[in-house]
């Protein structure tokens, strides 16, 4: 009796299991947390030294428009613009394109090509960038530099080789948005006599609007961080520029280029530390987009 007893109140090896499993994932979400505020508080650290240490004003940091390091002139507007501009226009391209293929994918083209053209673009997704900087550099550069003059290199030949580059990603998360477009709707507008075009530009299209938004707004995020094949085919001149097809620089080219070749704890390695923290703002306002636009669309 008392061996039964003792089986029955002692706790089960399925109890140490879930002990166990509770245990080592609140372990991992307090390593990750640690992680990210780490990095978060350094950079921020980092980012002000310019600022609290070498008594560079926020303000014109924020708005001058020369940067020359070696003679103390940290004006950061022509990379921010030089960002924002490749960023948008990548954008702008690349997400009528992504949506008219995700169309085609889930709505027109037969399965067995489906079966062929997505995994292509799943595939795209996982080439690195520094393909498509090589790609840019020996192609788009040199038909720039034939059509426009000058050396190619520029906001125009940047944007190229991002739209490329977000493209895929694009392509897929709006393929996936569609997908989840209940096939009722489908039905629904069939039967009131709707033809397939009024029933993606009526109702398939406007119903995953939100999944569109986010695959913009995460292709946008991807663009305006990527640093190596923009630095390829930028040309890395900072200053503002004054044309699609000039040399420019942004937050990401001038950083690569400039990290190496500056002193730690110097107000010149303090500046791109500075030019870091507003990538991290951005990556988390990009973020903070994709988050709303999210919750939006579950609601």
């Amino acid at each position: 009796m008392d061996d039964l007893r003792k089986q029955l109140t002692q706790p089960s090896p399925e109890s140490h299991q879930e002990w166990t499993g509770r245990i080592i994932s609140s372990l991992a979400i307090i390593l990750i947390g640690g992680l990210v505020v780490a990095i978060l508080v350094f950079l921020t650290i980092k980012g002000v030294a310019l600022f609290t240490d070498n008594g560079v004003s926020v303000w014109r940091f924020l708005t001058q428009t020369d940067w020359q390091p070696g003679h103390q002139h940290y004006g950061a507007l022509p990379m921010i613009v030089t960002s924002f501009s490749v960023t948008i226009l990548a954008g702008i391209v690349a997400l009528p394109l992504a949506l008219v293929v995700a169309v085609a994918i889930t709505e027109i083209l037969p399965q067995k090509m489906t079966g062929l053209v997505q995994p292509l673009i799943e595939l795209l997704v996982g080439v690195p960038s520094v393909v498509y900087g090589y790609l840019g550099l020996t192609i788009i550069v040199p038909e720039l530099q034939h059509l426009f003059g000058g050396t190619g290199f520029g906001i125009l030949a940047a944007t190229g080789v991002l739209f490329l580059m977000i493209l895929p990603t694009m392509t897929s998360m709006t393929v996936d948005s569609l997908n989840a477009v209940p096939k009722q709707y489908r039905q629904a507008s069939a039967g009131l006599g709707a033809t397939r075009w009024q029933t993606i530009s009526h109702v398939i299209v406007p119903s995953a609007r939100d999944g569109i938004l986010t695959a913009a707004v995460f292709g946008m995020a991807r663009a305006f961080g990527e640093a190596l094949a923009v630095q390829m085919v930028i040309g890395n001149t900072a200053v503002m520029p004054k044309g699609l097809v000039e040399s420019s620089a942004t937050l990401t080219s001038v950083l690569t280029t400039g990290i190496g070749n500056s002193v730690m704890g110097t107000a010149d390695n303090n500046a791109l530390w500075s030019l870091a923290l507003i990538l991290l703002i951005m990556s988390l306002v990009f973020n903070l987009l994709i988050h709303l636009v999210s919750k939006k669309g579950a609601a």
